[in-house]
């Protein structure tokens, strides 16, 4: 073969080959790009063609309601309508009316009662590509007459639709268990965020063949799913003990010019929370109070009694005593505890909040005088190891479980870390914090008999079938072994009852006494932390009780946030507000009482110390005594009163008769009788003293612990008494 026709050959080949390769590779392009295109990209492209010529519409589900143990509506879901915006339709309608923007504008905006310019921002929108936005949302929850306005407007594209609002019928009531929704109803605290799974339900959908103006299509085929309405959740929480505890804590707040106040109130044998409430609280109907900042708001919603930690004070020597018995690293009948007023260990000097001390005392007692020396000496007794070990064991440091959000675990020291002054210091409520719902639960352990269960809010959760004839129980809440197991001894726990109720009758705890009832409490006076150390003048002041003493169906923990630096002991802030809700309860539950009403009324009156009031006329006496709520009864001996009965300086119940004796003459014996002052600020010693013609001198900061002439004893007026305060921490 020729060379030249060989080489021929060979370039046609070569040239084939490279027509042939192209040819291929634009043919596998173009299969590659169809299969991406037709396997691949066919979900989104049928979505989007669908889209196109389909209207699809979601129907939201109503939200269950929230019910309280009896049934009472909480939080229901009200029928109102919605307005969203067909935007490719509107344009069309804008057009064929001859309708600018800004009188579409204009018409919207007053139908709405909506500022102009939220209304132009909303058919502004556009996609992240720069193309006019299809559709978008106007306004959600607007009432019938306004609804009705917008249809009035006859503009295709403005859509008004069915929707719902939540709604609380008892405004800022529960407020902080309850939570509330944000705009497209879903929970954001409380038990609307805890339990929005249930109460939400499921969605509809109705899908329908639409024209070119998105409006519907004669003769085809819709698709529709109805809706699944949410299912209602019933709180173990009672509305008349919640009312209670609202009423108590708006007392507290104001009785004592205190931050905040929170109350719990439990059932110890099942763990339910009976009532719940945190003051300052706020209406979960209108939770973006305007004018506040997200954080600020953050705090208005937050639920303090879960989420809050603070050092427990003496309310821990609770804890604390209960290991002791549990450990047998004390005896009851033959250990003894002295008190001098101070102990020092290493560098470091713990005082008493009794600056005399107590002297030497028993178990039951270094507890009855809420003693930091006695507890310091008991947690030595203990050791760190146990008492760590209990402290854990009760749950502190950890979540309760409770089924609401938020809950902080609080901190605990570490058993290695814990040196001998720390061991005395957690021995008697500091250096450890805790929440509410932590102390409570421990503390249930002792009221139940020693055993340790989960708190809850959730008593169970149904609904209707669709007949709407049948309530159908989906969830119902049930101790076992998860959330309740046996903690303690019974008859320790028995045992340490019987202690705190001394407490209550006899010691730091009286002021929450209630004659005829048998409760068992504890105070407890806690200096708050800050950064560098405690901060001066801020307490949080708390008391933790229970009752029936032999058999309790109730606890219940008040704590004060910052209440009046001036009177801040919580024996004179929390106990009396303790009392009276223990009252509220007793008389709903009717809880029978060892007393006659007459005994438990008189011990629901306040102590009144008795003033001076000789030498005054005795109109001016009878008015005085009468706003001080006693009641004056005198002789007709003449124009003074001269002696009365009790005498100057006793303290009595308000209601009290006291007897006047009158004369012609001024003169009268200037002996009064020295009153007990104790737990008292200093303000109101120097109140006291002056109406009974006394003199103050006092020594130190805080409430007065010790006076140098004792209760009782009859002085000269113008006798100058040395009065001694200490910074109480109970």
């Amino acid at each position: 073969m020729p060379k030249r026709e060989y080489r021929d050959r060979v370039i046609t080949r070569k040239r084939m080959i490279i027509v042939f390769s192209f040819l291929f590779i634009t043919f596998f392009v173009l299969i590659s790009r169809m299969l991406y295109v037709m396997v691949y990209k066919s979900p989104k492209l049928k979505a989007m063609a669908v889209a196109q010529w389909t209207s699809d519409v979601k129907i939201d589900a109503k939200r269950g309601r929230i019910l309280d143990r009896n049934g009472n509506e909480l939080a229901i879901s009200a029928n109102v309508y919605r307005v969203d915006l067909d935007m490719n339709t509107l344009r069309d309608t804008m057009k064929e009316k001859k309708l600018s923007q800004d009188q579409v504008v204009t018409m919207i905006s007053s139908a709405l009662s909506m500022d102009k310019s939220e209304v132009l921002k909303t058919l502004g929108k556009r996609l992240p590509g720069g193309l006019p936005l299809g559709s978008a949302t106007l306004k959600r929850r607007i009432e019938k007459p306004e609804a009705d306005k917008v249809r009035g407007l006859n503009l295709n594209g403005v859509l008004v639709s069915a929707d719902t609002k939540r709604y609380y019928p008892n405004n800022n009531f529960l407020a902080h268990v309850l939570g509330h929704t944000n705009s497209d109803g879903k929970g954001l605290t409380g038990v609307e965020l805890y339990y929005n799974k249930q109460l939400s339900g499921t969605p509809g959908r109705r899908i329908t063949e639409t024209d070119s103006k998105s409006k519907d299509l004669p003769y085809t085929i819709s698709e529709f799913t109805k809706p699944v309405d949410g299912k209602d959740v019933e709180l173990t929480i009672d509305s008349m003990i919640q009312h209670f505890a609202e009423k108590a804590a708006d007392q507290a707040l104001k009785d004592n010019k205190a931050k905040a106040v929170s109350i719990v109130v439990m059932d110890p044998n099942n763990g339910e929370v009976l009532a719940m409430v945190n003051k300052p609280d706020y209406n979960p109907n209108d939770p973006w109070v305007k004018g506040k900042t997200y954080d600020e708001l953050q705090k208005s919603w937050r639920n303090r009694a879960v989420s809050d930690t603070f050092e427990p004070g003496s309310i821990f020597k609770v804890v604390t005593a209960d290991t002791a018995l549990e450990t047998n690293s004390v005896d009851v009948n033959n250990d003894s505890f002295s008190c001098n007023g101070s102990i020092t260990i290493g560098n470091k000097t713990i005082h008493c909040w009794k600056s005399g001390g107590h002297g030497v005392q028993k178990f039951p007692d270094i507890l009855k005088n809420s003693c930091n020396v006695g507890f310091a000496q008991l947690g030595k007794m203990i050791g760190k190891e146990k008492l760590n070990q209990y402290i854990q064991k009760f749950g502190f440091g950890q979540k309760t479980g409770i089924d609401l959000p938020g809950e902080a675990k609080g901190i605990i020291k570490r058993t290695k870390d814990i040196s001998d002054i720390d061991l005395a210091t957690i021995s008697f409520g500091q250096a450890n914090t805790v929440n509410m719902m932590q102390y409570l639960k421990a503390f249930n352990t002792v009221a139940n008999g020693g055993y340790f269960i989960t708190p809850h809010v959730m008593k169970e959760i149904d609904h209707y079938n669709e007949s709407k004839n049948e309530e159908v129980v989906d969830e119902k809440y049930n101790l076992n072994e998860k959330n309740k197991k046996k903690l303690i001894d019974s008859s320790k726990a028995a045992q340490l009852r019987t202690y705190l109720e001394r407490v209550v009758s006899e010691g730091g705890g009286k002021n929450a006494f209630i004659d005829g009832y048998h409760i068992a409490g504890k105070t407890g006076t806690a200096q708050k932390a800050g950064v560098g150390g405690y901060q001066s003048g801020k307490y949080v002041s708390s008391f933790a009780g229970m009752a029936p003493a032999n058999n309790p169906k109730i606890t219940l923990l008040l704590s004060i946030d910052e209440p009046d630096s001036s009177n801040y002991y919580a024996a004179q802030t929390a106990a009396p507000a303790a009392r009276q809700l223990f009252l509220d309860i007793f008389n709903y539950l009717g809880m029978k009482s060892d007393g006659s009403s007459e005994e438990i009324a008189r011990s629901m009156l306040k102590n009144v110390v008795v003033p001076d009031v000789r030498g005054m006329k005795v109109a001016d006496v009878e008015s005085k005594l009468k706003e001080m709520n006693l009641v004056p009864e005198s002789d007709t001996n003449g124009e003074y009163v001269v002696d009365m009965n009790p005498k100057p300086g006793y303290t009595v119940k308000e209601g009290s008769k006291v007897v006047l004796h009158t004369s012609q003459s001024q003169a009268y014996n200037k002996v009064v009788t020295v009153p007990d002052v104790n737990g008292m600020s200093p303000e109101n010693v120097i109140s006291v003293f002056n109406s009974l013609g006394l003199k103050a001198n006092v020594h130190g900061n805080g409430m007065v612990s010790d006076q140098d002439v004792e209760p009782g004893k009859e002085v000269e007026k113008g006798t100058t008494i040395n009065i001694s305060t200490e910074l109480i921490g109970d």
